[in-house]
């Protein structure tokens, strides 16, 4: 099924998310904040713990000019646990209802639990963010047809227990984005229509460092899905190898922030529309100058002589 068409909204489960595109009134991609309520995250587990603490931190990532937040309740890094589905509503639950309940950005639940996703959209998630495609649970399909909520779907290769085990792809940008193709005409089977469905390659979630600089170098050729393109690639693995083999030395927190900033302008260059972040306030300034410095750049050179 082909797709030509570059979207110019994502359809949620009671508004829709203007995107940027060609012509559009922003060439600046959506951002969505990353508010992990986790104790074991590769980056930030243990910092937003507390429910006072997580909203405060979603509420932070607004003021930075956050556009989505995306709440998470079990670490998906390499090799992590899974969490039961109790224990993970328990550290969401409130924090997804208070953050929502302000009335501003939409909240995304980052979850492949059918059950957590379910309870995450009554307390008022509008969007099911799901690392597995939605295959990890048998419901979870059910739960976005029957809740209207927008949909992200990722690939990844295995679990995070396994997907680093000596990830092999015979051409890693084809293969993704043949897998992408065939979980799009899947949820459009299920009857999740086209605009409420986003799609994501995903960075560092069964890739080697060399795979994952290849998809960001490629990732204007998921575009011609006809879905919004979400990427994922603060402070990972990937940034902080590139980092420590230019300054011969482990890249800080603050390096890799950097880094991320400097990709996702890589990433607008190429028309992705959304970009999952840890540190707004530093990713969102360095895509403003960007997309300034593109519009000028495309004025008569002669104006204003």
């Amino acid at each position: 099924m082909a797709h030509d068409r570059f979207p110019t909204h994502w359809r949620l489960r009671t508004r829709s998310l203007d995107l940027p595109h060609a012509g559009g009134p922003s060439q600046r991609p959506l951002l969505m904040g990353i508010v992990n309520v986790t104790p074991d995250s590769f980056s930030d587990g243990g910092r937003h713990v507390d429910v006072d603490a997580a909203v405060a931190h979603g509420l932070a990532l607004v003021a930075a000019g956050a556009d989505i937040l995306d709440v998470g309740g079990e670490s998906t890094r390499p090799f992590s646990e899974p969490v039961a589905a109790a224990d993970e509503l328990r550290r969401v639950s409130e924090v997804v209802q208070r953050l929502a309940a302000m009335g501003g950005v939409p909240v995304s639940i980052d979850t492949s639990k059918a059950a957590v996703a379910a309870r995450a959209v009554e307390l008022g998630a509008e969007i099911i963010n799901d690392v597995t495609g939605l295959e990890g649970d048998a419901g979870m399909v059910d739960v976005a047809t029957g809740t209207g909520a927008g949909i992200c779907a990722m690939h990844m290769r295995g679990t995070p227990q396994t997907m680093q085990i000596d990830p092999r792809y015979h051409d890693v940008v084809a293969d993704i984005h043949a897998y992408l193709a065939a979980r799009r005409d899947a949820l459009l089977a299920a009857g999740i229509p086209l605009e409420r469905i986003c799609l994501d390659p995903g960075i560092g979630f069964g890739k080697t460092h060399v795979h994952n600089h290849t998809l960001m170098q490629h990732a204007g050729r998921f575009l011609d899905l006809g879905t919004p393109i979400l990427v994922g690639h603060s402070r990972k693995g990937f940034l902080g190898k590139m980092l420590e083999a230019s300054m011969g030395r482990p890249a800080t927190e603050a390096e890799r922030d950097a880094a991320t900033a400097g990709a996702a302008c890589a990433l607008a260059a190429q028309g992705i529309q959304i970009i999952r972040v840890h540190a707004v306030g530093m990713v969102r300034p360095a895509l403003e100058a960007f997309a300034a410095a593109r519009a000028i750049g495309s004025c008569d050179p002669h104006a204003g002589r």
